[in-house]
């Protein structure tokens, strides 16, 4: 059975600004999106811790070493310059993802990475349910 689980987070970026007039998508710096595994194109789920706002979108790459985080197209309405977000990206496998996390300060720098805790595989239980 395939589990979905988490396989990619950036906690508490910082959004450097926001385009309503954009079709879409969130520009990431690609040296951010390389240290924890995500694609041009990969759908990531956007957490503000600042507006509550949920969405879902696509990652665009952006210059490297420049910390902008862009909110682009309708979800600029919803998030914007200034709030804090979480990013997330997801995979399926059978076997536990050790996820790849950084947490960012204001200003975008990686101020801390960490690698998922695997999940510890229980044998089966003999209890019948």
């Amino acid at each position: 059975m395939l589990r979905t689980q988490l396989k990619s987070k950036i906690h508490l970026a910082c959004v450097s600004d926001s385009n309503l007039d954009y079709e879409g998508s969130v520009t990431i710096p690609e040296d951010m999106m390389q240290a924890v595994d995500l694609w041009a194109g990969e759908k990531v789920l956007i957490v503000c811790r600042d507006t509550g706002a949920r969405l879902e979108t696509y990652v665009q790459p952006g210059p490297a070493g420049s910390g902008a985080f862009v909110i682009n197209g309708p979800a600029a309405r919803r998030i914007g310059r200034g709030d804090r977000i979480t990013l997330m990206a997801f995979g399926q496998a059978e076997a536990p993802i050790e996820a790849k996390k950084v947490v960012c300060n204001e200003q975008n720098e990686i101020v801390k990475t960490e690698r998922g805790v695997k999940r510890v595989n229980f044998p089966q239980s003999t209890i019948a349910f």
